[in-house]
């Protein structure tokens, strides 16, 4: 698998990642993860509909809990024209408990513990830590990537605006 590194940080530290770059343009890779009730999910499944792809190192982190509620909150805006998954390596009991515990409810948790999949397909996952690097994938319902951010500093969170401008665009 190819490693690029240097490219993301946690507290000042380079990281090296895991998969090939996904680029805007690009066919969205397919993966296999598990939902809170541990059937398999996979990109294709949302087919036809416009998806935000958030990535986060784990729900029981600040950046990440604040990552995710944030666009529980901005889903609440959208239509049911866009899905919007955040994808961790958390076991899926987990993100259930945390999104009971959260009150998130219109963000969907996806699990990539099994077989690290979205993580290596995407080239984010973080070699060193075996977790998911911060990175937001915006897929149209042909299943292109229409935009992808990189979140440089693991400690930092996303530029939503840029996210929420992407998703616009698509439905425009």
């Amino acid at each position: 698998m190819k490693e690029r590194s240097g490219i993301i940080t946690m507290m000042g530290k380079p990281l090296t990642l895991l998969g090939d770059e996904v680029r805007e343009g690009d066919g969205a890779p397919d993966f296999q993860v598990l939902d809170n009730d541990l059937s398999v999910v996979t990109i294709s499944s949302f087919r036809g509909k416009n998806c935000i792809l958030s990535s986060v190192p784990s729900l029981d982190t600040p950046v990440c809990d604040l990552q995710t509620r944030r666009f529980n909150e901005e889903a609440t805006k959208m239509g049911a024209d866009i899905s919007i998954l955040t994808i961790s390596m958390d076991l899926p009991f987990a993100q259930k408990r945390w999104c009971s515990a959260a009150g998130v409810d219109k963000v969907i948790t996806l699990s990539g513990h099994r077989d690290a999949s979205f993580g290596a397909a995407y080239g984010v996952l973080i070699k060193e830590l075996r977790l998911l690097a911060r990175a937001i994938f915006v897929v149209d319902g042909d299943g292109t990537v229409r935009y992808t951010q990189l979140v440089k500093e693991l400690t930092e969170e996303p530029d939503y605006e840029a996210v929420l401008e992407a998703v616009n665009k698509l439905r425009a």
